[in-house]
């Protein structure tokens, strides 16, 4: 039996660099993860059926098609065996307020073992999202980025209540990739 881990963190916080990091470092000591992005799942299904061209449309999606996407991601996880490491969003922010990137739903599926919140310095976060040119990002300054980290904690700890998981928080802060990569590696190990 594996472990299900999720790790979330808002845009820019950087936590799939801080996940690659830890990967690397447990590979060295012969523990494997088979890292999955929960979004991917629900994008690829998206794509096939023409609803969304590019993944940044992802969030502008109907609450109804976002929820069926969710589902079908979630039981294509759940059938994954081993150590799983899931990325994704504890929290999606669009034009209506906060969606659950972890419902009810979808949690009863995967029911993992530790939530990982990454978080960093809210202007540290803006900066990277004002010079990162790979993605389309929503336009928003540091106060909304600490109140978007502030609801993740909120709902990560309602899934906490759901599942029985713990939660834990890393840091990522600018020149310090190895610290938050060892955390995440202590918390995989």
């Amino acid at each position: 039996m594996g472990k299900k881990v999720i790790i979330t963190g808002v845009p820019g916080v950087g936590k799939t660099t801080v996940v690659n990091e830890a990967l690397k470092k447990l590979k060295a000591e012969g523990i494997e993860y088979q890292s999955i992005n929960f979004g991917t799942f629900m994008f690829d299904v998206a794509k096939a059926e023409g609803v969304v061209k590019d993944r940044d449309q992802m969030r502008t999606l109907d609450r109804q098609v976002q929820k069926r996407l969710q589902q079908h991601a979630a039981q294509a996880v759940a059938k994954i065996q081993g150590n799983v490491l899931i990325d994704t969003h504890a929290s999606v922010k669009t034009p209506k307020g906060y969606l659950a990137g972890l419902p009810e739903w979808v949690l009863r599926e995967i029911m993992p073992d530790t939530i990982v919140l990454v978080e960093t310095d809210d202007d540290q976060i803006l900066m990277r999202r004002l010079t990162d040119e790979t993605r389309s990002r929503d336009k928003e300054g540091s106060r909304a980025i600490a109140e978007h980290q502030q609801f993740n904690r909120a709902i990560a700890a309602s899934y906490a209540m759901l599942t029985g998981c713990t939660i834990k928080i890393i840091v990522n802060a600018d020149f310090l990739l190895d610290r938050g990569a060892e955390d995440m590696a202590a918390v995989l190990r």
